[in-house]
């Protein structure tokens, strides 16, 4: 059993090899940080005895699902259970942000985790039986003003993900997305000051989970017949309940608030 995980160097990503690598699956792990994959790479063969294949990649070039896919058929690596995780978000105003960065943030989340869908998909489909893991966000239900490229990719991985979903699970594949709130990594401290500053209020706290919960809910979910899940009870009634009954313009107004806006 071999698990292929984008962006494993930290966080979340990382806690899906640990947890993965304990139930004795081989691993593949990419990122752009070989020496963090190393040294996690190390850990997992000492305490599992497990294979661990390090691919260095940046993920958000236009080509990097293909070149992925190649390397990993050249190294003769048959993917059982694909967890698309990397993936970054940004704080600003679209008008005030680097256009680039927009740019590869829409390759990063969205057309890699496509690309990278579409070609291990069909070796699935032939054995009859995988499991694809996209993480979306619970910035998927909702826009969110600062920070509105990173909501419209995570809205895109939760709505073609349970697409996918019903196309697969007559074939006896597994095709899940994974919506975390705030989860304590690294990630606000990327997407900017503002972002980071957000997420540090006392209110937001209260909401934050930790990477081991996330994994540990996300495998608990295989086993399930859900498209979706939004993790942690008070993020799932804020996600799919205060979206449904308020206002869409009060949403807006809430997220931006909440955000710095």
């Amino acid at each position: 059993m071999a698990t292929l995980i984008t962006g494993a160097s930290t966080g979340i990503g990382a806690e899906f090899a640990r947890q993965f690598a304990a139930r004795g699956h081989d691993l593949i792990v990419v990122a752009r940080s070989a020496d963090k994959l190393d040294q996690l790479a190390a850990q997992l063969r000492e305490a599992h005895g497990v294979e661990v294949t390090v691919v260095r990649m940046d993920l958000s070039a236009p080509t990097a699902a293909d070149d992925l896919w190649q390397q990993t058929n050249r190294l003769g690596l048959e993917v059982d259970v694909l967890v698309n995780n990397a993936g970054f978000g940004t704080h600003n105003d679209v008008a005030d942000a680097d256009p680039q960065r927009l740019e590869e943030e829409v390759r990063l989340n969205c057309l890699t985790l496509v690309g990278t869908t579409a070609r291990y998909l069909p070796q699935m489909r032939a054995r009859g039986a995988g499991a694809i893991i996209n993480i979306a966000s619970t910035a998927a239900f909702q826009p969110l003003p600062k920070m509105a490229v990173y909501g419209a990719t995570k809205a895109f991985v939760l709505s073609f993900t349970e697409a996918v979903w019903a196309e697969e699970r007559k074939n006896g594949i597994r095709v899940l997305a994974v919506c975390p709130g705030l989860t304590d990594t690294p990630f606000f401290e990327l997407a900017g000051e503002g972002a980071a500053v957000a997420a540090s209020g006392v209110a937001a706290k209260a909401f934050t989970r930790t990477p081991e919960q996330v994994v540990a809910h996300t495998i608990r979910a295989l086993s399930g017949r859900k498209p979706s899940f939004v993790d942690g009870i008070a993020n799932a009634f804020v996600a799919r309940g205060l979206n449904r009954v308020l206002p869409k313009r009060l949403v807006v107004a809430i997220s931006g608030r909440l955000l710095g806006g």
